[in-house]
């Protein structure tokens, strides 16, 4: 399986990334992806960026060593009610918005609080995404969760950097989130969650789960520009501002 783009990276605006946008396309150009997402984190993040650089964000060119950038946020659900941490005026400026739990910005909790504020985080009109669902310190009930994605249109992510360096222990958990997927037949986005150059588009992990989960291209979001582009514009982001607009497809 070809994936095209890696819908998740973070640059040194994170806090706790270390490599610059500019650093971060020309290795997506160097692995011959066609699209990169810069999804720093949400201002709760400690250490993380201003939500005045999300306000500003669109200075960041459309298109850099012939790759296409999409400028969006991986934002942190804060409470059980399934909160992000962006405003609303802020959001719809993004061109992709993803979100998930993380130390210090979301409270915790047992599996149905948990499984609670995942599915409300995905009924958020601007959240795309949800992010390392298979965090083994944030207990899913999965069917539900994946079955709630399917239904809310948002996708579930297959996240490679949790079976290497973050979230040890995620391994089981995502093997059977990927199973949970074929079983109901839904869609997954695969991401790096790159936080230094040389991994972006690093997915070999996340590809060979995806296999042996039985998922083909037709599961997988990224394996496919258009269909980003397409999937973004029936979320009301199909035109981007800037110089360079992203019909619908």
């Amino acid at each position: 399986m070809k994936l095209v783009a890696d819908l998740h990276c973070h640059t040194v605006a994170s806090g706790h990334a270390y490599s610059t946008v500019k650093e971060m396309v020309q290795s997506a150009a160097d692995q011959g992806l066609e699209l990169i997402a810069i999804t720093d984190h949400g201002p709760k993040m400690p250490g993380g960026p201003h939500i005045y650089y999300f306000g500003n964000i669109k200075v960041i060119p459309r298109e850099l060593f012939g790759v296409e950038i999409l400028r969006g946020i991986e934002a942190n659900i804060i409470d059980h009610e399934g909160n992000i941490d962006l405003p609303e005026r802020y959001l719809e400026q993004l061109d992709i918005v993803l979100a998930g739990f993380h130390t210090f910005c979301y409270p915790g909790g047992n599996t149905e609080d948990n499984t609670k504020a995942m599915i409300n985080a995905m009924k958020h009109p601007y959240v795309d995404i949800i992010v390392h669902p298979g965090n083994p310190d944030y207990p899913i009930n999965i069917e539900k969760v994946v079955q709630s994605a399917k239904d809310l249109n948002v996708f579930i992510e297959i996240n490679n950097s949790s079976f290497s360096v973050s979230r040890r222990g995620s391994e089981a958990n995502c093997r059977q989130i990927a199973k949970m997927v074929k079983k109901h037949n839904g869609m997954v986005s695969v991401g790096s969650d790159a936080h230094f150059y040389l991994d972006v588009g690093n997915f070999n992990k996340a590809l060979e789960v995806l296999s042996e989960a039985g998922l083909t291209e037709a599961n997988v979001l990224n394996t496919s520009v258009p269909a980003i582009k397409s999937y973004l514009a029936r979320k009301g982001k199909g035109v981007v501002p800037g110089p360079k607009q992203f019909p619908v497809v």
